[in-house]
């Protein structure tokens, strides 16, 4: 019996609902196709948005949404992307499939996209191939609630109030894709380039700084040093791969055995590792907390679908994908003092997507229902939460098997979540709950016989929740066993 401990008397600040954020990226049929069809598609469509992607997202509450990259964001020229679709420009999409980009979905597009669906947008700035005066004339075309060139013309697009744009991203990898900047160098531009972020009116734009790739500790400590006054937020991006490296193969989503859900697993738990030691370096120069770290690009990352564009990076979503989600979120939760956003990726038909799209069907992904389920922890606060996992063995290596992270919302329902990585083995758990009285609990449970089952549109429900009866309270403390290879969600009351 693995014993828990859950301290409900002192609260450890809020889990921002930020940590549930999505990524857009014009990359592949992300956004045409799985968000944008034109008003005169046959499938179902709300002003040429699809009707059963917005249902879908609506749902999960998504809090804010990152577009238009990624790499495609240091490429993309806002102006070409407003006015009379038929006149905008066209462009080549060199980073994801060389195919033509139409940019019928631009500015104006996407925030009316956030309005249908409740979100808040972010929007990456192009510091890799654009200039200042484009990025300063972007902001004030978005948000300038007066008179000047750049709000006449948003205006004469039909736009006569400014948006709200709370999220900017000044640049996006630059230490790659965007620029192949050393960080004294990228430092210098975005000193320059936010600058000309500007606030107009009664819009305050929180400003993010591009920041490492995985474990480059030292573009962290050159960007904190040299310009952390000047920002808000400082991204990481951290992707998980089977075998942990970038070589030719990454492995398939679908054919896999318990070596790779092992190693999959490992790697997606050393996203702990680098949260702990970027914020070490954060701490130094900010140790107010008040720079948010902005895990704005994670999730799994596999071989393409066979048979598929091997640019557009469109992959199924296992069982597995839903440990990697549960797994990430519950140490988001766990270190929300500085993780103040997360941006998975990416939403639709890209990578860990929420759903997957086939010309008018649609079909929502284990990852999705994880987000469903842990909704619960939005903008909660967090509890501590103590236990000591026992090791999930395999081979010469070992792991935690448990995974978990604890809230109370504004009701005052508890909320647990727990992750099983053990593919085959249960986990009996009793739990106490310090200075609460527990009389009732409820939850939901995500798992499956078969590692690599996922949902197909010939089967789109073969991985969905159903309602956890393995819990109990018992002498005012939660008693439950987990399945192998499984997520609950617990509410107790």
């Amino acid at each position: 019996m693995i014993n828990m401990q859950i301290d409900t008397k002192q609260t450890k600040g809020i889990i921002s609902r930020y940590i549930y954020g999505q990524f857009a990226e014009h990359l592949g049929r992300c956004v045409y196709e799985g968000i944008w069809v034109g008003e005169e598609s046959p499938i179902p469509n709300t002003e040429g948005y699809r009707n059963d992607v917005l249902e879908a997202l609506r749902k999960i509450n998504i809090p804010v949404l990152r577009w238009p990259g990624g790499c495609f964001a240091d490429e993309y020229h806002w102006m070409d992307g407003i006015g009379p679709r038929s006149q905008r420009a066209r462009m080549i999409n060199t980073h994801w499939g060389g195919v033509e980009e139409n940019n019928h979905f631009g500015t104006h597009e996407f925030l009316r996209l956030c309005e249908l669906l409740e979100t808040e947008p972010y929007i990456s700035g192009n510091v890799g191939s654009g200039t200042v005066r484009e990025m300063q004339q972007w902001v004030e075309y978005m948000t300038f609630d007066g008179e000047s060139p750049m709000a006449a013309m948003r205006k004469e697009n039909g736009r006569e109030q400014p948006w709200k744009l709370p999220f900017f991203g000044v640049g996006n990898e630059n230490w790659g894709c965007g620029g192949n900047m050393r960080p004294e160098y990228y430092a210098d531009l975005y000193r320059h380039y936010s600058t000309y972020v500007r606030n107009y009116g009664g819009n305050r734009v929180y400003k993010i700084a591009c920041g490492p790739n995985t474990a480059d500790y030292h573009w962290t400590e050159v960007l904190m040093r040299e310009a952390a006054g000047l920002m808000d937020g400082l991204s990481l991006h951290y992707y998980t791969l089977p075998t942990g490296n970038w070589s030719d193969s990454k492995g398939s989503a679908t054919e896999f055995g318990i070596d790779d859900w092992f190693s999959t697993l490992k790697n997606t738990l050393y996203m702990e590792e680098l949260i702990v030691k970027h914020s070490r370096i954060m701490d130094k120069y900010d140790p107010e907390g008040r720079v948010g770290l902005i895990v704005d690009e994670w999730g799994s990352w596999y071989d393409v679908e066979p048979g598929t564009n091997p640019g557009f990076l469109y992959q199924q979503n296992t069982l597995r994908d839903a440990l990697i989600a549960g797994i990430n979120l519950n140490i988001f939760h766990n270190y929300s003092q500085r993780v103040k956003m997360a941006n998975i990726a990416q939403v639709v038909n890209v990578l860990q997507a929420m759903v997957l799209t086939e010309g008018d069907r649609m079909l929502l992904t284990p990852t999705y229902h994880v987000f469903d389920m842990f909704k619960v922890h939005q903008d909660a606060e967090r509890l501590e939460i103590s236990f000591e996992s026992p090791d999930y063995k395999h081979g010469a290596e070992k792991i935690p098997q448990l995974s978990a992270s604890a809230s109370v919302d504004a009701g005052g329902v508890i909320h647990l979540s727990v992750c099983n990585l053990h593919h085959a083995e249960t986990a009996s758990i009793r739990c106490g709950l310090n200075g609460a009285e527990g009389k009732q609990v409820t939850g939901s449970l995500l798992t499956h016989s078969s590692l690599n089952a996922h949902n197909t549109f010939g089967n789109p429900d073969e991985v969905a929740p159903v309602p956890f009866t393995g819990a109990r309270m018992e002498a005012g403390e939660l008693v439950l066993e987990l399945p192998p290879a499984s997520v609950v969600v617990l509410s107790i009351v």
